[in-house]
């Protein structure tokens, strides 16, 4: 059951924001502050990523671990209510995701999805922003 009141809910839900969320600024700025240069929010690209790295044929979607279903983590949890909702808007979710860097990978760009709980861990992702980016 949920703990909060349907009206107090649905505003939480509202304020979820889809665009220039903090995970995301957190890795444009170390990406800023490594030398990359990018741009956002590409509408003409599958999934619109959330960061590209033009010169290195490079996206970056930072997913959101509960919309996205990060695998194994505690942030993906499923709501005890209302699964007849929450399951099929989380499997087309899935789906898309998946089809977004299948169609990514045929146009011949490099995919890369960091998940919100990876943030927390910036080493590790300078380290494999680096590795991928540098390679190329």
């Amino acid at each position: 059951m949920d703990t909060f009141h349907p009206q107090k809910r649905r505003d939480i839900m509202r304020r979820v924001r889809s665009k220039d969320t903090i995970p995301e600024k957190v890795i444009r700025a170390l990406l800023h502050k490594e030398g990359f240069r990018f741009r956002i929010h590409r509408t003409d690209l599958p999934g619109k990523p959330d960061i590209i790295l033009p010169k290195y044929k490079t996206v970056i979607f930072v997913h959101g671990c509960f919309w996205h279903r990060h695998e194994n983590c505690k942030r993906a949890s499923t709501p005890s209510s209302r699964l007849e909702y929450w399951l099929p808007k989380f499997q087309k979710t899935i789906i898309r995701d998946i089809q977004n860097i299948i169609k990514l990978e045929e146009r011949g760009w490099k995919v890369i999805v960091i998940w919100e709980c990876e943030i927390k861990d910036i080493i590790n992702i300078r380290e494999k922003l680096r590795q991928t980016l540098c390679r190329i």
